[in-house]
């Protein structure tokens, strides 16, 4: 059994303009220990994903269907004193913006300290010690004194390092990252991500990463979903994934990506933008987009399917895509050759 589930799960906001389904019939499922990546444009349903997990949708939003197992047990069932001791125990977040994340009125220590008593049953003294230790395994330097400081004497990446120590304080069983390294320089982008990758492995987490940065995933995800329009369109390896991208959606979105001794005078893009999610576009979501649509992808909306076989794919296949192509109702077909360069995979000149 896998250590998460979430089985056709559905997201929707009700605004004054209509209903916005952010997350549409989404399934997938994490190992444990297994480093998953989720990647897509802005208002793909990522951070919603994501926030769903702890039943964090807030009105005027509603989790309309679905379930979300942790090692089998439905969160959404849960009542929520259950949800409660889950929340920061056996999943814990990292929330995109560190600086909203941490409260200003209390001491970094303190915020960190109050999850360990209150998890782990530990005495003020046992947390704070906790505490400095984690502080001191992020990288804050001379975290003893650090402790008592209010979030606003820490430097961006530095709370950004506080706000992981308080994830991983109760030795999570799944670590949800958010855009952990928004608006953080390169250079500590890397260093953060290096220090998330071994700490997730020192304390044998599994790790949920959604971002939109390509590269990020090629370091350090196992397995990769892409998300749009609120739905899964191709899940693989993050190898597979790079060297044999199958959807139309993740083949541009590796275009896209500048490469050293890239010959080509300019990036391609995608054309257009993310549909509105009150009134998604008949058939295929992506077929406004897509430089490979017929009329059957106007007409029919595609399931997630097998590649290999042409099956229906499910929470455990390897790999799926959502697209036409691949149960047989495309004329043309899919005629993009992809080539490895530099780790990733790009379509030929003239593919998009």
């Amino acid at each position: 059994m896998a250590l998460l589930e979430v089985r056709d799960l559905t997201v929707t906001f009700y605004t004054a303009e209509g209903v916005v389904t952010a997350v549409d019939d989404l399934s997938y499922s994490i190992e444990a220990g297994e480093k998953f990546g989720v990647v897509g444009e802005s208002g793909a349903g990522k951070s919603v994903t994501a926030l769903s997990l702890l039943r964090l949708i807030e009105s005027p939003g509603r989790i309309e269907s679905g379930e979300i197992l942790l090692d089998g047990d439905d969160l959404l069932e849960m009542t929520e004193t259950e949800i409660q001791e889950v929340r920061g125990n056996r999943v814990a977040m990292i929330f995109q913006d560190a600086q909203t994340a941490l409260n200003p009125v209390y001491t970094v220590g303190d915020q960190i300290s109050e999850a360990i008593r209150h998890h782990l049953d530990h005495t003020d003294e046992e947390a704070r010690e906790r505490a400095i230790e984690l502080l001191d395994r992020v990288g804050i330097p001379d975290a003893e004194a650090r402790y008592s400081d209010y979030p606003h004497e820490f430097s961006g990446g530095m709370q950004q390092r506080a706000v992981i120590a308080m994830a991983l304080s109760c030795d999570p069983d799944l670590l949800v990252a958010d855009e952990p390294t928004t608006a953080l320089d390169v250079t500590t982008e890397a260093k953060i991500l290096a220090e998330l990758e071994d700490l997730a492995e020192e304390f044998d987490t599994a790790v949920q990463l959604i971002t939109h940065d390509l590269g990020v995933v090629a370091d350090l995800c196992d397995r990769v979903m892409v998300m749009y329009a609120g739905k899964s369109v191709e899940r693989a390896s993050a190898e597979d994934l790079f060297y044999d991208p199958k959807h139309p959606y993740t083949v541009g979105l590796m275009s896209s990506i500048p490469r050293i001794g890239d010959d080509r005078d300019r990036l391609q893009t995608i054309p257009g933008s993310m549909p509105d999610l009150i009134s998604t576009p008949t058939g295929c979501s992506f077929h406004p987009r897509c430089p490979y649509a017929e009329e059957a992808c106007r007409r029919t909306e595609p399931a997630l399917t097998e590649p290999e076989t042409g099956k229906p794919a499910t929470v455990g296949s390897e790999r799926s895509a959502r697209c036409l192509e691949y149960t047989g109702e495309l004329n043309g077909g899919l005629d993009y050759d992809v080539t490895v360069r530099d780790d990733a995979a790009a379509p030929t000149e003239g593919s998009q």
